[in-house]
């Protein structure tokens, strides 16, 4: 077996098809159904069900020789991509999000607010070890 990178597609159109258990993949072009299927089960420890694939051509890009010269067209790479089905309860690790507890609040206002409940609650620690003298 090659050592080839399969790499996961972050899209939206591949998060939604995360719900029916099934994920996409950029895979090489020459790669078999067979050898992704193989790849994909041994990597992430998986049993994979199914597998479609389908090649995407790569879409033209216009270019210029010059400022008077006649500007040419170019094509990107082609590029195929894998929909690998797996079985109800097997779950791609890459797709999902990890929240961890050392996560910094995103917006100002929730790290106001904190800030906020942090001086209350040590004030209110103040109090009690002078009422406590």
């Amino acid at each position: 077996m090659r050592s080839v990178q399969y790499i996961p597609r972050a899209t939206e159109k591949a998060y939604v098809a995360q719900t029916q258990n099934t994920y996409v993949f950029f895979v090489p072009k020459d790669a078999s159904k067979q050898e992704i299927a193989q790849t994909i089960a041994e990597v992430y420890k998986v049993t994979v069900l199914d597998i479609r694939t389908a090649i995407r051509k790569g879409k033209p890009t216009r270019f210029s020789r010059g400022k008077h010269a006649y500007p040419g067209t170019t094509f990107r790479r082609d590029h195929k991509v894998a929909y690998i089905t797996l079985k109800s309860g097997d779950k791609i690790p890459v797709f999902e999000e990890t929240k961890t507890e050392g996560d910094k609040p995103e917006d100002k206002a929730t790290k106001k607010a904190e800030k906020k409940v942090t001086k209350a609650d040590k004030k209110v620690e103040k109090q009690d070890e002078k009422e406590a003298k």
